[in-house]
């Protein structure tokens, strides 16, 4: 008798299943992969539930779903070791980031995100950085999320080059940047933000963004030519 009971348990229960795991939807991970860790979390909740304990189901489902994908992250999707005071301020940025982004109705600049951490503009950008040590992307990846074509601006060079060559190349160069230009250009091109975001981010229209990148490359460009003369 338990195991249909325990099948239809589990089935009236999917849809908060899917809505816990869309919370988690923006630390890197496919939400079906999400949704699967969350099923094995029902699956606990609904074998260990005592209800002469007082609680609601759906209250001690929901805190063993969460714990199960929570537990995902902190043990299986690491694939950089990360110390666990950067570990807790990606996490503190990303629950930051998803609450100012409500309340405001846009996604919020760095520096919002700063101030309502109390924390200084830097240590957001490190916190949204640590989000990359989730998961190793390949080359592939990188270059499909951000275009073969947008990367090749930066260079004219042979179609066959690597791009971990092209990087190598254009990093210290972007270093040289103004620091505005370098957060655009890191984030147009390194991580694949669209021109709108990264407007959002930075407090400008995204014309001007445009205008930003279109300079920057154009920089970039003399300062390598003048590397090969």
């Amino acid at each position: 008798v338990r195991e249909p009971v325990t099948h239809q348990v589990v089935l009236m229960h999917t849809k908060l299943v899917e809505h816990i795991a869309r919370k988690f939807r923006d630390r890197g991970e496919p939400l079906e992969d999400l949704v699967q860790v969350g099923m094995i979390g029902l699956i606990k909740a609904v074998g260990r539930f005592d209800p002469l304990r007082g609680f609601e189901f759906s209250t001690y489902a929901t805190a063993t779903i969460t714990g199960e994908i929570k537990r995902h992250f902190r043990d299986k999707t690491w694939a950089v070791h990360m110390p666990r005071r950067l570990q807790e301020l990606r996490h503190s940025v990303a629950h930051t980031t998803s609450a100012l982004a409500h309340d405001l109705g846009r996604p919020p600049t760095v520096a919002e995100i700063a101030a309502a951490l109390n924390v200084d503009i830097a240590e957001v950008i490190e916190g949204q950085q640590c989000a990359q040590a989730y998961q190793a992307l390949s080359l592939d990846a990188i270059t499909a999320a951000v275009g073969t074509d947008e990367l090749a601006q930066f260079t004219h060079l042979d179609e066959s080059m690597e791009l971990v060559e092209v990087r190598h190349m254009v990093t210290p160069l972007i270093k040289r940047l103004p620091p505005r230009q370098q957060r655009v250009v890191v984030l147009r091109f390194f991580y694949g933000w669209s021109q709108s975001a990264i407007a959002d981010d930075i407090g400008v229209s995204q014309m001007h963004v445009s205008r930003l990148l279109n300079q920057s490359i154009t920089q970039l460009r003399a300062w390598l030519g003048e590397r090969r003369s």
